[in-house]
């Protein structure tokens, strides 16, 4: 009778002993790439189960950027070739202004474009940097679990851009309205086709990239 409430506890030890142990080794085989209390990057399906939800919230940045550019395109046909046409109908002051007013617009639609490259490189390159720190990878290899999606998508975003630049060298601006209409159409489809690889596959490569 004395020997049993002592040699409960002892089992009860080794029980939870073994527990403990058995945990700790499932916590190393299923290892965080991030370590404990680190702050995870908010990279869609990275540090969580990828949903459908986090496809729309891609698509719904990259459908600003696109915009942008398709805006773009829009105001540099509207400068290029709408403006002087309308100008030959006027005279005086009302024709000054719609002279002037073309290479203003184009002044624009190249700001606007700059700011969008630079703003998207210093996002991507940040974001680039602490992904690479937090995974404990090279930037290199971090671009390589990223080709795979960030290829198709920023060549596709680019696209009505592509557009402009050719019709601004060549000045064939009354063609940049059909133009961008076709090349919108042709990044919708590969920017959701990028946004399910960046949600459902690229998570997985870095993760093990990142073992």
């Amino acid at each position: 009778m004395e020997r049993a409430p002592r040699a409960r506890p002892a089992a009860l030890d080794r029980e939870l002993a073994y527990d403990h142990g058995s945990a700790a080794c499932g916590r190393v085989g299923r290892r965080d790439p991030f370590g404990a209390g680190a702050v995870r990057p908010r990279l869609p399906g990275l540090g969580d189960e990828p949903v459908l939800s986090q496809v729309g919230q891609v698509l719904f940045r990259n459908g600003l950027v696109l915009a942008l550019h398709a805006m773009a395109c829009v105001a540099g046909f509207i400068a290029g070739s709408s403006l002087p046409l309308q100008a030959q109908q006027h005279t005086g002051l009302w024709r000054w202004i719609h002279d002037r007013a073309g290479p203003l617009a184009i002044a624009f639609v190249i700001g606007a474009t700059a700011f969008s490259l630079i703003t998207q490189a210093y996002v991507l390159g940040q974001g680039a940097s602490t992904f690479a720190a937090q995974l404990g990878i090279s930037p290199a290899m971090l671009l390589v679990g990223l080709l795979p999606h960030a290829l198709p998508e920023l060549v596709a975003l680019f696209l009505p851009l592509a557009a402009w630049t050719i019709a601004s060298r060549h000045g064939a601006w009354h063609e940049l309205l059909a133009a961008t209409f076709a090349t919108v159409l042709l990044a919708v489809p590969v920017l959701v086709a990028a946004a399910f690889v960046e949600v459902y596959v690229s998570p997985g490569l870095l993760r093990s990239l990142a073992a």
